[in-house]
């Protein structure tokens, strides 16, 4: 028993990986080739990757979003999740690294279920809007500019059917957000989101202490 979160440190980690996670090889190997990048704080932990699969499959997802898709790894986990016939949109501006990402994402067979857009997120998701996509997404996966956060999840939100998740990373943002001392742009965006988050009557949601922190958000019915 503990009232408290148990800490994950450097004995008690790979433990919790060994019994838990349960890695296609694909996204093995996309995650070591993105290990040698520069970015590669950019990519979602391998635990948190799987419990995005848990999400996925527990919601009979069929069709999700998400904002960011770097090299393609969290896509890769939403494809995988997806039944035959789901589709994901995934969202990024930068053809370098998505271009990892459909090496990936063909070597796993899934390419046909992932339609990749280059624009800016929040240009796409008006798109989505205008073209009279809201409230049919069952499950969208927010980790691109913080700075856009809100924005992101505002629109999300309409996109999102009822009963619906949003899944929103990197809220906790290496513990910055809970030091009052830090300003910097980025950490108050975030702080920002948290708080509307956290008020908002539309939704009911939890923050999971899981790699750099991730909220989940259901659309009340």
């Amino acid at each position: 028993m503990s009232t408290e979160t148990v800490v994950l440190d450097e004995k008690v980690y790979p433990y919790m990986l060994s019994v838990s996670v349960h890695e296609h090889p694909v996204l093995a190997s996309l995650r070591e080739e993105t290990h040698q990048l520069k970015n590669a704080i950019m990519q979602i932990s391998p635990e948190q990757g799987q419990f995005m699969t848990f999400i996925v499959e527990l919601l009979g997802a069929k069709k999700a979003l998400e904002l960011g898709t770097f090299t393609g790894y969290s896509a890769l986990v939403v494809a995988l999740a997806l039944p035959a016939d789901g589709k994901l949109i995934s969202c990024d501006i930068n053809t370098d690294w998505t271009d990892i990402a459909k090496n990936y994402w063909q070597a796993a067979h899934v390419a046909d279920k992932i339609d990749l857009r280059i624009a800016p997120g929040l240009e796409t998701l008006q798109n989505l809007l205008d073209e009279g996509e809201a409230e049919t997404f069952d499950f969208i996966f927010i980790d691109a500019d913080k700075n856009n956060y809100l924005h992101y999840y505002e629109a999300s939100l309409k996109l999102l059917r009822p009963g619906g998740v949003i899944a929103i990373d990197n809220v906790l943002w290496s513990g910055k957000v809970a030091d009052p001392d830090n300003q910097d742009r980025g950490t108050q965006h975030i702080r920002e989101l948290n708080q509307h988050v956290y008020d908002d009557e539309r939704v009911t949601m939890t923050l999971v202490p899981i790699a750099d922190g991730m909220t989940l958000v259901r659309k009340k019915i």
